[in-house]
């Protein structure tokens, strides 16, 4: 009998690793001895670019949200039946399209919580204190004691109560805030344990001193605070975005910010990314901006990386984990 040539190995692919998350890491060996792997270190927004890389993929780990894997691009690669998201969010791939085409989609969830929810009050806090503009007046020679607002005694309103919102409402009580949640499916068993009070999304908008965002985006929740929920806000809040640039109405926030209904935002994240240069943003003094990095650290990003290694090995022994599609 003929010898029957050795099937071919899987092929895993990093189209976007930019800045590198996978290369140099302790996790690429491993994908390495799991699968012959392909690492590009630029990112990969335009989609003939993503196409191109990832045609001929079995597998692809998709690093930043910027690569959009539309219904277009996955009808285009063949073999291609795993994408595994670093990540919690997975609204930069077409879930339908991959249900239809039999590709499994995996994510990260919960293991960024503790970052996100520190970064989301270090934005409420700056903004609070007037971080920004006390350092550029020193920087300039200036000197200021204007008071500024303080987060104790305040109510803390968050939009999103899961791994995140969770830890966020735990650090808002820990400081000697109020809580008050809105979440699709709330978790009452939690709040009554740590002391949380639940309320409409209204509720949250209207009473809250701070306004943070934990939600995925969907389709249920892309422009869901709009110009009429913005208006709900009291003129000395501020809103924090560490979830998803589109769930809120960005158009609507620049007017209530540049006309003063709203005090102040924090925000790790925009509708387009990264921000372009002259956005209207950059030019507002109450404004705080972070280049989308709340889950960026060395603890989350050595912690996440090894659970797409597992969503991967998983995958290939046919008992795929943490599957979203």
């Amino acid at each position: 009998m003929a010898n029957l040539p050795a099937a071919e190995p899987l092929r895993i692919v990093v189209p976007d690793d930019a800045p590198a998350a996978v290369s140099g890491s302790a996790q690429e060996n491993i994908l390495r001895e799991l699968a012959g792997l392909k690492i590009y270190d630029s990112l990969a927004t335009e989609p003939g670019v993503l196409l191109e890389r990832i045609r001929e993929a079995d597998a692809v780990i998709c690093i930043r949200n910027s690569s959009q894997f539309s219904n277009e691009v996955l009808n285009q690669c063949l073999k291609l039946k795993h994408i595994a998201v670093f990540g919690i969010g997975v609204d930069m791939v077409d879930l339908g399209a991959c249900k239809q085409l039999g590709i499994t989609v995996t994510n990260v969830p919960g293991y960024s919580a503790p970052a996100v929810a520190e970064c989301a009050l270090t934005l409420a806090l700056s903004v609070s204190r007037r971080v920004r503009q006390n350092d550029h007046l020193i920087r300039g020679g200036n000197w200021a004691r204007d008071p500024v607002g303080q987060l104790y005694g305040k109510t803390m309103g968050i939009i999103g109560a899961g791994s995140i919102g969770k830890r966020m409402a735990e650090l808002a009580l820990a400081v000697g805030m109020n809580v008050i949640c809105w979440t699709f499916n709330p978790d009452h068993n939690w709040g009554n344990r740590v002391g949380v009070t639940w309320g409409t999304i209204e509720d949250v908008l209207s009473t809250s001193d701070v306004v943070s965002i934990h939600l995925r985006l969907s389709e249920q929740t892309r422009g869901l605070v709009d110009e009429a929920k913005l208006a709900l806000m009291k003129p000395t809040s501020i809103l924090v975005n560490t979830a998803r640039g589109a769930i809120v109405d960005e158009d609507a926030l620049l007017l209530a910010l540049e006309t003063g209904h709203i005090a102040g935002a924090g925000l790790d994240v925009f509708t387009t990314e990264p921000l372009p240069p002259g956005h209207p943003f950059t030019n507002l003094d109450n404004v705080l901006l972070s280049p989308h990095v709340a889950a960026s650290t060395l603890e989350t990003d050595s912690a996440g990386l090894e659970m797409v290694v597992d969503n991967i090995r998983n995958w290939m022994k046919g008992t795929p984990t943490n599957v979203v599609a």
